[in-house]
């Protein structure tokens, strides 16, 4: 038998406007519960909403970026349902005239390149956050209700975990890229749910439709569709079918968990809400907003391959953040060699951001300093070895690599006068090392351009070592 996995994303994403959705509210993380609230925002009786143009601006930049079709007229809708930390009993959505469809967002599949569909993005206001205590008790912080948002619905053209974990990363550096977002899960600022069901391609008898929600990261995303493609799979081949409901993700027995039985549109009784006036979007506030988009990570990565000949890996792994893009370039304008900026980069300064947990913009140093301590190896001021210590010391203190390669006496011995007393020394110490590389051990060799490397704490220029000391065995 064959089985096909068939899913779709939706995704609430929070934007990035100075104030919320429909008041003048702050619109920040954090804050002391329940301050960033006003009667609008709290749904209080007689107070009347307003659309912020900032987010519905924002959602067009999602939109185009997404290469989506925006509508020249928008209107806001009600969407009822009972929630605790829902004030109005409803909330402010859009229901049959989204701002944006029929787009699409490309990943690299398996196959190659594969466009996956966008059916629809709309802009809404978050809801509340209820907060559950060890009593049993649970409190409700209305400082995120009217929080703007936008919710992108997939088309259900993925067909694994990787290709939604994918999807996931590329649809976050492009609203990264055009800063509508900061998109850091561990804030809620983008939430994924999952729409998941399997066919059998022989016999054409697909599974219901399973939600899953309660995904905070894009491995916790991979690894649930992974487990709900099993179980709708093992399901199927004992002749069974699976109930249409919501299931949250267990990422602690990395299991997913029956909720609550699946609702339908209907159910939330979608009525257009008349204290919002439509809205039309002219066709000139459009073509603003689109001549102002930045360079999109995928016309940034074909340039970087262009433009500085770096590989399709490299050019991809310094273009997924904006701001990785900016350091690399800005390096290359003052160290003019690409692929050794590029390296540096990928190699001892993502290991060390990655380690640390932190960003570009968290690091210590700019883009300046790196191209002078590159600048240092390729004057032969410093071995590369030693600039690895020295980069480590610019994570730790900020410091310019020359004031850090004086402190230390880190300068590079290149005098060969200097270095031939050595290799001498060294030499006359390991004679048998001798006797042996030229017995045809080449492992010998190493050994003693080490001794040579440790005696002078590896600060010797390792080229003229090598060629010191072959000279020196020739004579002998």
């Amino acid at each position: 038998m064959a089985y096909k996995t068939i899913v779709g994303l939706e995704i609430h994403v929070e934007l990035l406007t100075k104030t919320k959705m429909f008041c003048h509210c702050k619109n920040e993380f954090g804050g002391d519960a329940n301050t960033h609230c006003c009667p609008i925002c709290l749904g209080l009786p007689g107070a009347l909403p307003k659309l912020n143009k900032e987010a519905l601006e924002y959602g067009i930049k999602a939109g185009l970026a997404l290469n989506c079709q925006i509508a020249d007229r928008v209107k806001m809708d009600r969407k009822h349902y009972f929630y605790p930390d829902l004030t109005k009993g409803y909330q402010i959505s859009q229901d049959d005239n989204p701002l944006c469809s029929k787009g699409y967002l490309e990943i690299e599949s398996e196959e190659g390149p594969k466009k996956i569909g966008i059916q629809r993005i709309h802009i809404e206001e978050d809801t509340g956050k209820s907060i559950h205590t060890e009593a049993g008790d649970t409190l409700v912080d209305y400082n995120r209700a009217g929080v703007p948002l936008i919710e992108i619905v997939t088309a259900p053209d993925i067909n694994s975990g990787e290709e939604a974990r994918m999807f996931l990363e590329n649809l976050k550096n492009t609203l990264k890229y055009i800063e509508v977002s900061d998109c850091k899960m561990e804030e809620g600022s983008l939430r994924c749910d999952v729409n998941i069901n399997v066919v059998d391609t022989e016999t054409g008898k697909r599974t219901n439709i399973t939600e899953l929600k309660n995904l905070n990261s894009f491995k916790a995303v991979a690894t649930a569709i992974e487990y709900e493609e099993n179980r709708h799979i093992s399901l199927l081949k004992e002749g069974k079918n699976t109930i249409k409901e919501t299931r949250r993700w267990n990422d602690v027995e990395n299991v997913t968990v029956a909720m609550r039985g699946k609702g339908t549109t209907d159910n939330y009784r979608y009525a257009v809400d008349v204290d919002i006036p439509p809205v039309t979007i002219k066709e000139a506030w459009i073509d603003e907003i689109r001549a102002n988009l930045p360079e999109l990570p995928h016309a940034k990565k074909e340039r970087f391959m262009r433009e500085y000949d770096l590989p399709e890996y490299d050019a991809g792994v310094l273009t997924q953040s904006k701001e990785l893009s900016i350091f690399f370039e800005e390096t290359v304008k003052l160290c003019d060699d690409a692929k050794q900026v590029s390296n540096w980069i990928m190699g001892d300064v993502l290991r060390r951001l990655n380690d640390e947990g932190i960003e570009v913009g968290d690091l210590k140093f700019g883009p300046e300093d790196l191209a002078a301590l590159l600048k240092l190896i390729n004057d032969d001021k410093i071995s590369n070895n030693i600039g690895k210590k020295v980069l480590r010391e610019m994570f730790e203190t900020g410091k310019k690599p020359e004031d850090i390669v004086k402190e230390k006496g880190w300068i590079q011995i290149s005098d060969e006068d200097e270095l031939k007393q050595i290799v001498g020394k060294v030499l006359e110490e390991n004679q048998q090392s001798v006797i042996d590389y030229k017995n045809g051990k080449d492992r010998a060799l190493g050994f003693i351009i080490g001794q040579v490397m440790k005696a002078t704490r590896g600060k010797a220029n390792p080229q003229i070592v090598n060629k010191l000391v072959l000279e020196a065995i020739e004579e002998k």
